[in-house]
């Protein structure tokens, strides 16, 4: 497989990439932050330390710094893309990047207009702007896969209000776009699915909370947290989904559907690296949600 992640720097975008190098895949992996210097977002995760992963996993990681704001940016790395393999199997749409400008639970008119807007463009012009450039090489060849990367599935969000008007917006309107990109592939044989990650264990949440991987059970969580914490999952768990999604030769049937990573776990038998199957959008919506409560265990 010829892959490209928009947004491979940390979180579900490595650990996508890195699941897609284990199956072998050739993975560029692309973002602003590198050796050479951070993105505004200023942590100190690399394209070029994803793209070792990737490698050592059993694939080939290439990293290309890309802004995905920048579409003449954009179009080079669709060029070398082109120019390498001739094609694009996969494109992995997890661009975000906007942890430092939401403010939580604070109305429109309170909320600064220009982080607001800048949020906005960050997670969904990005993602217009690589479909733009990058779907010319995926149309190649029938069999062609987008995954769109959110927070949350379609139903969750849309009954629930997501924070505040710009995280909101930007959290359903990837949902859509994976909707319209499998209706505008649809016709060259392609597919497009959004899914979501579940309480993520990232580099930036272990961080906050003070813990590791190796000791993350120890986390002092916020209130009405700590349970859902308990349900966490690795950015591995939906890297193994996404690449058994990939090699599914009928994924097709995931065309237009938004799903979370304990329905590709579900569907197709991976597991997080303990072996477990996190299903923390089960547990907030069956016993969280309704002031239940029932132990986390079983959703584990």
């Amino acid at each position: 497989m010829i892959v490209v992640v928009a947004g491979a720097t940390r979180g579900t975008g490595r650990g996508i990439a890195v699941g897609l190098g284990a199956a072998g895949a050739t993975v560029y992996c692309t973002g602003r932050s590198t050796r050479a210097g951070r993105s505004e977002m200023d942590r100190p995760e690399t394209i070029e330390e994803t793209a070792e992963l990737v490698t050592a996993a059993g694939g080939t990681g290439i990293p290309v710094q890309t802004d995905f704001l920048v579409p003449e940016q954009v179009a080079a790395l669709a060029g070398r893309v082109e120019r390498d393999h001739g094609r694009l199997d996969v494109l992995v749409n997890d661009v975000w990047g906007g942890d430092h400008l939401w403010e939580w639970d604070t109305p429109v008119w309170k909320h600064d207009l220009d982080n607001g807007l800048r949020l906005l463009r960050l997670a969904i012009d990005t993602h217009i702007i690589s479909a733009r450039h990058l779907f010319p090489l995926l149309v190649k060849n029938e069999g062609g896969l987008v995954v769109e990367v959110t927070d949350g599935t379609r139903a969750y969000n849309e009954t629930r209000y997501r924070e505040n008007v710009y995280y909101d917006l930007a959290k359903w309107s990837v949902n859509r776009l994976a909707f319209a990109w499998s209706t505008e592939l649809r016709p060259y044989g392609g597919t497009a699915v959004v899914v979501t990650p579940g309480y993520l264990r990232s580099e930036a949440m272990l961080e906050h909370y003070g813990v590791s991987e190796d000791n993350w059970r120890e986390a002092t969580v916020e209130s009405g947290h700590q349970r859902a914490w308990m349900v966490s999952e690795t950015p591995a768990y939906i890297g193994r989904g996404v690449a058994a999604l990939a090699q599914d030769p009928d994924k097709a049937r995931w065309s237009g559907r938004s799903v979370e990573s304990g329905d590709l776990a579900d569907a197709y038998g991976v597991t997080d690296v303990d072996g477990s199957r996190p299903q923390v959008w089960r547990f907030i919506t069956e016993v969280l949600d309704k002031g239940g409560d029932a132990g986390w265990e079983v959703y584990r």
